[in-house]
């Protein structure tokens, strides 16, 4: 997740005058999606992106300005098609940027405050600021589908620009398998926190799993533990209904986005006819993907690590 809200914080609590600029609109193959971020100093020093190259520089010294004069602004930059490789943006495109200054009569303090704290405690949040600078709140519910779908963008009946702050997505693999190894790696690419389960020291250890954290408790406990979230996806790669039934006990009761589970189409109904006989509802027991993992033709374990991420992603985005 980018901490360009965090840094804004430190910067401002350590006595530096700052502004933060974020992409509201884009059109064309503009390379950061609306709510991508920069924060900017009063010494010039940037942390984060809104485009890919020379646009970074004019937001830039329009923070700067926006610093001095304290007033909110709206920028639009266009690229030319003979321009836009060198920009990033590969087909020409448009961005719309907001320019923020911290301060009490803009962006303040506390609501930045606020707005990091909601961050830090997993709670998804809404930031709500109107284009001309006017009007500005927090807001925790009324926008579940653009939560549900991560997407930031301006509202068309009220014209103000929605900022989407939703907690990290989270990876929790039970069973310290190959599979696991390429799956970490790969999910820590793609945006993921992840977080290996196996109560087998022999296999969940931290030289088998340098990159990530590794709990050696029983799956049920484990994921009571961590507290699944709707930003959760959880694996299960044991094959051994003793770890994986009990975590698909907790994990069903849970928003988890994504809960899937290696195995055979028999593995599967035999799973399904378990789960039957505990007592839990069908409805519950169909919102486990099994086998696990998109039907590529995948063999080889970073292949099925693949077939995985991809599964969760395509579940994310296209629920």
């Amino acid at each position: 997740m980018d901490r360009i809200p965090e840094q804004a914080l430190n910067w401002a609590e350590a006595g530096q005058p700052v502004a933060l600029a974020t992409v509201v609109e884009t059109w064309g193959s503009a390379p950061r999606r609306a709510g991508a971020q920069l924060v900017v100093s009063g010494d010039g020093t940037m942390m984060g992106s809104v485009s890919g190259g020379c646009v970074e520089g004019a937001v830039v010294v329009e923070a700067l300005e926006a610093i001095g004069d304290g007033r909110t602004r709206l920028l639009e930059y266009g690229v030319s098609d003979g321009d836009a490789f060198a920009v990033g943006l590969a087909c020409g495109g448009t961005i719309k940027v907001l320019v923020e200054p911290i301060r009490s009569d803009a962006l303040t303090l506390e609501m930045l405050r606020d707005l990091v704290a909601a961050r830090a405690a997993r709670q998804p949040v809404a930031y709500e600021v109107a284009l001309d600078g006017s009007t500005r709140e927090l807001a925790r519910a009324g926008h579940e589908d653009r939560f549900r779908r991560d997407r930031s963008g301006i509202d068309e009946d009220t014209g103000r620009f929605i900022a989407i702050h939703n907690p990290p997505l989270r990876l929790v693999i039970v069973g310290a398998v190959h599979i696991a190894q390429h799956l970490v790696r790969m999910a820590g690419e793609a945006g993921f926190d992840p977080i290996v389960v196996d109560p087998r020291e022999a296999f969940g250890s931290a030289a088998r799993f340098p990159e990530c954290r590794v709990m050696n408790d029983w799956p049920d406990a484990a994921l009571e533990e961590i507290g699944l979230d709707a930003r959760s996806a959880v694996v299960l790669l044991t094959h051994d209904p003793k770890l994986d039934d009990p975590a698909l006990h907790v994990a069903l009761g849970t928003e988890a986005f994504y809960i899937g589970a290696l195995g055979s189409t028999r593995t599967q109904a035999s799973r399904l006819a378990r789960l039957q006989e505990a007592d839990v509802p069908p409805d519950q027991a169909a919102r486990i993907h099994g086998p696990v993992g998109l039907d590529i033709g995948a063999a080889s374990p970073a292949e099925i690590a693949v077939s995985i991420l991809g599964q969760m992603i395509q579940t994310l985005r296209r629920p």
